[in-house]
């Protein structure tokens, strides 16, 4: 598996993880007959979990499939792995500061997530354009 196909499980789990750990810090007020119930969600720091792991749902069909359109179309693996990696980080900051609280970063950051997507996304189309 190439590095980028890492960074696809690593961004399911990275959403995953958002929801999952918020869970588990409150798991006694965690009622899993009831995993949806609004009242979990009444804290604004597992409202924030929350919404890092919704838009991460969000996000990740778009970078599974920009990965896989740009390797099936054999665009530079090195490139990929390298825009992959950096999406990956990009998202563990964006999922920090969705958790710390810090809209204008997040939105910048998500921005950023966003443009990397794109470049994956359209590298086929510009390969003869790219180092080899």
């Amino acid at each position: 598996m190439t590095l980028a196909e890492w960074c696809v499980l690593g961004a399911l789990l990275l959403y995953l993880a958002t929801i999952v750990s918020i869970k588990w810090a409150r798991f006694r007020t965690f009622d899993n007959s009831q995993p949806r119930d609004p009242a979990f969600f009444d804290d604004a720091l597992a409202q924030r979990a929350l919404g890092a792991h919704l838009n991460g749902i969000e996000t990740f069909p778009f970078f599974a499939f920009a990965v896989l359109l740009a390797e099936f179309r054999d665009s530079p693996q090195r490139l990929i792995d390298e825009l992959a990696a950096l999406f990956l980080i990009v998202r563990i900051a964006y999922v920090l500061t969705y958790l710390g609280n810090r809209p204008t970063l997040r939105s910048i950051l998500w921005s950023i997530g966003f443009a990397i997507n794109l470049g994956i996304f359209f590298m086929p189309a510009l390969k003869r354009f790219l180092p080899v």
